[in-house]
């Protein structure tokens, strides 16, 4: 069976959203594993789940079209010329 990296992308998000509830609700009984467990569901979030949705989001589209380029700021002020006047 295949598991789609749709899937696995949530369950990373859900495990460390819960992570970190889990840290706030046991501040106050111990200070070590609740910092433990905000530390591990913060990097869970930012830096296995977010990579991955946005590899899994950007396939097949090209980089170069959301560069801020000459060739693109070109095309944006050909656009707003072309525009009606607002107002």
């Amino acid at each position: 069976m295949i598991f789609k990296l749709k899937y696995f992308i949530v369950l990373v998000v859900l495990l460390s959203a819960g992570a970190i509830i889990y840290g706030f609700t046991i501040k106050g009984e111990n200070l070590v594993l609740a910092n433990k467990c905000i530390g591990f569901g913060t990097v869970g979030l930012f830096l296995i789940a977010m990579p991955l949705f946005l590899i899994k989001e950007s396939k097949g589209k090209k980089v170069k079209d959301y560069m801020l380029t000459d060739e693109n700021i070109k095309k944006m002020r050909a656009r707003k010329e072309k525009r009606p006047e607002d107002g």
